[in-house]
C-alpha cells in the first residue's frame, strides 16, 4: 500500500498542473474500451459489417481505423482471434500516426510489446520496408510476437536487448514509446497510485533520457523520432525532452497538430525550468478526450 503522506504529495503536485477535482473525477470511471481496425486484414468498411449487431462504434476523432467499442467480451469474438481488431487504447494509436512511417523505410520501435503500435505501424507501412521490434524482457516478447502473427505483420523482426546498447544503425524513423510511472493509466489499474512515490519518477526519467539519447543517436539525417509516455510527470515528459534539446543541437521539436482537445505543456514545475519548445508537444489529460493520458513530441534531426 501507498504511504498515506505519499498519496496527499501526489493530490497536491497535481493540482499544480491541472483542475485536480477534474482529473480525479475521471480518475475513478472505468476507461472506454476501444480498438483499431487492422487493415492489414480487414478493410474498416468490412470491419464495420462484421461488427453489425455486435457492437456499437463510435469513432476515434484522430484515427480513422480507431473506434470505441460498447458491447460485452470484445476479446473473445472471432475477429479478434483472427487479427481483424487490436483492443488498443484511443490515445495509444496517436504515437504511430505523429511518426508518419511510409513504405518501404527503416523503422525501430525500440520498446515494442505488447505490439499495438508495432502493428499499427505495420498496417499504415502496409507490410512494407522494416520494423526493428525491440524489447528487453524475454517474457514481453512473447505477446509481441503472437499479437504480431495474429496481425499478419511480415515486415517486423524481433530483438531482444536493453534499448540503450543500440548503435551502428540507422532508421528513417523511430519510437521510443518508454517505461514510465504510468499515471496516464489510472483508469485501467488503480495500482498505479498505489505504488507511487515521489522519487519514482526520478529514476524513470534516467532510464527514458538513456533510451531518448541512444534513438536520436541511431536516427538519419532529416529522420524523425517520436518520443512518448503513458505518464503525465512532467520530469518524465517535458523534462525528458528539454534534456534532449539541450544535448543535441541538431534535434528540432516539431509542433503536433491533429485537432484534439489537449492541456498545456508545462514550461517549469517545482523549481524546474523546462524549454519552452516543449509547447510543440501534446499533453493530453485523461478528462481531456475521456481517455487515458498521454504526452507525445516528435524531433527530426537536422544538419
Amino acid at each position: 500500500m501507498a504511504n498515506p503522506e505519499w498519496k496527499e504529495k501526489f493530490i497536491e503536485r497535481y493540482r499544480q498542473l491541472t483542475d485536480i477535482d477534474a482529473f480525479l473525477g475521471i480518475s475513478v470511471k472505468p476507461l472506454r474500451k476501444s480498438l483499431r481496425v487492422n487493415t492489414l486484414k480487414c478493410s474498416v468498411e468490412d470491419f464495420k459489417a462484421r461488427m453489425d449487431g455486435k457492437l456499437r462504434l463510435n469513432q476515434v476523432p484522430w484515427c480513422r481505423e480507431g473506434f470505441w467499442a460498447d458491447g460485452y467480451g470484445i476479446g473473445n469474438l472471432p475477429e479478434h482471434f483472427l487479427g481483424y481488431m487490436y483492443v488498443q487504447g484511443a490515445a495509444s494509436m496517436i504515437p504511430p500516426l505523429v511518426l508518419q512511417p511510409k513504405e518501404d523505410e527503416m523503422v525501430l520501435d525500440m520498446c515494442a510489446s505488447p505490439g499495438s503500435k508495432t502493428s499499427q505501424i505495420a498496417a499504415i507501412m502496409n507490410n512494407t520496408g522494416l520494423i526493428i521490434a525491440n524489447d528487453n524482457n524475454l517474457s514481453r516478447l512473447k505477446p509481441l510476437g503472437f499479437n504480431l502473427q495474429r496481425c499478419g505483420v511480415k515486415n517486423a523482426v524481433f530483438t531482444l536487448m536493453e534499448g540503450r546498447w543500440f548503435k551502428d544503425l540507422q532508421f528513417d524513423k523511430i519510437l521510443v514509446d518508454a517505461p514510465c510511472s504510468g499515471i496516464g493509466t489510472i483508469r485501467k489499474s488503480f495500482r498505479t497510485i498505489e505504488i507511487w512515490n515521489p522519487g519514482f519518477s526520478r529514476k524513470m526519467s534516467g532510464v527514458q533520457r538513456q533510451l531518448l539519447g541512444t534513438a536520436f543517436n541511431c536516427l538519419k539525417e532529416d529522420g524523425t523520432l517520436v518520443y512518448s509516455t503513458c505518464t503525465l510527470e512532467p520530469e518524465e515528459d517535458e523534462g525528458v525532452v528539454s534534456w534532449l534539446l539541450e544535448n543535441h543541437a541538431d534535434a528540432k521539436l516539431e509542433k503536433i497538430n491533429m485537432g484534439i482537445k489537449h492541456g498545456k505543456c508545462v514550461d517549469e514545475f517545482e523549481g524546474r525550468q523546462y524549454s519552452s519548445e516543449v509547447q510543440k508537444c501534446l499533453r493530453l489529460w485523461p478528462q481531456d478526450n475521456d481517455t487515458e493520458g498521454f504526452f507525445v513530441a516528435k524531433f527530426r534531426k537536422v544538419k
